[in-house]
């Protein structure tokens, strides 16, 4: 078993990376490499800005190149929570923009021809629980009612047709899902940033920033210095670097993932319709099958940060759960395991704005594929001076009380959660 990323592992190297000295000046430097840096610097690039991209590591080799695989409509609460939480019209808005996020990630790759394996087999929102179906039939009835959205609830035997397996006792099935190889993705990405003038600079950690006046910034690297006229920050939940002010607002909590040996006719057995799939416990599962005819795999498994002995730990328990939810599939050899994070945030959605003259777009809170993606392209316009709504704008954004980078309560939010799951 390899403790690194599958997506990582079998994507082509970025080989259309900037080399040699950082220039002196940028229009907008967009500090990191993942899916929201990469996204905005090609949007930039596309129009013609002169846009510099600086990575800590590798491009997309954090959560970008890191997570379980999923592209699908939905945001981390029910439609019905987020109407009680924020009204109907705003609710309504932040569940739609998940949507047009993933209609976003398809045109993106249609039109820069990215080979990514892109593909709508659905999303099926699984019942761990009997208990979990009339939370499940709300969110249905509220999407059917608010945004007309081609959903489907699913009884007990009607899921027991899409997954070889007695554990659940129901689901929702959303036809809008989607998946794609993010190694590929990523690379494809950034090689089209590159393409059109974006020019990226992998292994150039930023160690300081100067505000100049206004939006100016001097930004100090690994590779030297770089003066821009305007900084976008795309970090994620990096606790390296002088973002500390992002940093006492956002948690990243790990959340890990196998990935099996090809098993096509198993898979086709277990799964027929391939299609990506999600558990209704906080300690639940995520899954789907890759374009090689494999099981990934993914959980929570623990709240900690990866490392390796936190992935092996991980792996085991993500196993086991493996075993007991399709025991068909108990035999099967596991090929790759590894860890990510997870940017969390108190209310569980992104932020995005601007903050002490630094542009930003940030926490997505285990959705981030396709928002990280179609953020990246928002920030552009707004970078720029374009009018666009920003759907993520917030009027405050409180740091978290008692934190400041170390995350000695997850084992607190762990036993929450858990107890949350043995009485649900």
């Amino acid at each position: 078993m390899k403790l690194e990323s599958f997506w990582l592992a079998t994507a082509p190297c970025f080989d259309a990376g900037a080399t040699g000295d950082l220039p002196a000046r940028a229009d907008v430097v967009v500090i990191g490499g993942g899916f929201t840096g990469l996204s905005a610097a090609l949007s930039l690039a596309r129009k013609g800005v002169d846009v510099v991209l600086l990575e800590a590591s590798r491009i997309h080799g954090e959560a970008s190149g890191r997570n379980g695989g999923h592209c699908s409509p939905g945001t981390a609460q029910s439609l019905p929570d987020l109407i009680d939480r924020y009204g109907e019209q705003t609710a309504k808005q932040h569940y739609q923009v998940y949507t047009d996020a993933v209609d976003y990630v398809e045109q993106l790759i249609e039109r820069e021809q990215i080979d990514c394996s892109f593909v709508r087999h659905g999303k099926l929102k699984l019942a761990s629980k009997a208990s979990h179906m009339a939370g499940i039939a709300r969110n249905y009835e509220a999407l059917r009612k608010y945004l007309r959205q081609d959903v489907e609830l699913l009884s007990a035997s009607d899921v027991r047709r899409e997954i070889a397996s007695d554990a659940f006792h129901g689901g929702m099935l959303d036809r809008r899902g989607a998946q794609m190889h993010m190694g590929r993705f990523g690379t494809g990405l950034a090689t089209a940033a590159a393409r059109h003038g974006a020019r990226i600079f992998e292994n150039a950690a930023v160690t300081k920033l100067t505000n100049l006046g206004g939006d100016r910034h001097r930004v100090v690297t690994a590779k030297g210095e770089i003066e821009a006229g305007r900084v976008l920050l795309a970090t994620g939940c990096s606790n390296h670097g002088p973002f500390g002010w992002w940093q006492r607002r956002i948690v990243p909590v790990g959340s890990f993932v196998i990935v099996t040996e090809p098993i096509g006719p198993l898979l086709d057995r277990a799964l027929p319709n391939r299609r990506n799939y999600v558990t209704s416990l906080n300690f639940g599962n995520y899954f789907r099958t890759s374009d090689d005819d494999r099981l990934v795999w993914g959980g929570r498994a623990q709240f900690a940060r990866s490392n390796p002995a936190s992935d092996r730990k991980s792996g085991g328990i993500l196993k086991d759960s493996l075993d007991r939810l399709l025991p068909d599939l108990r035999d099967v050899r596991i090929d790759y395991c590894w860890g990510g994070l997870v940017e969390a945030t108190a209310d569980r959605l992104p932020s995005a704005g601007k903050h002490d003259g630094l542009y930003y777009s940030v926490a997505y809170s285990g959705h981030g594929t396709q928002m990280s993606t179609y953020m990246g392209d928002v920030m552009a316009d707004i970078v720029t001076g374009t009018a666009r709504a920003n759907p993520w704008a917030r009027q405050e954004w409180k740091a978290l009380p008692g934190y400041a980078g170390r995350e000695w309560f997850l084992p607190l939010v762990g036993a929450y959660f858990r107890f949350k799951d043995a009485v649900s």
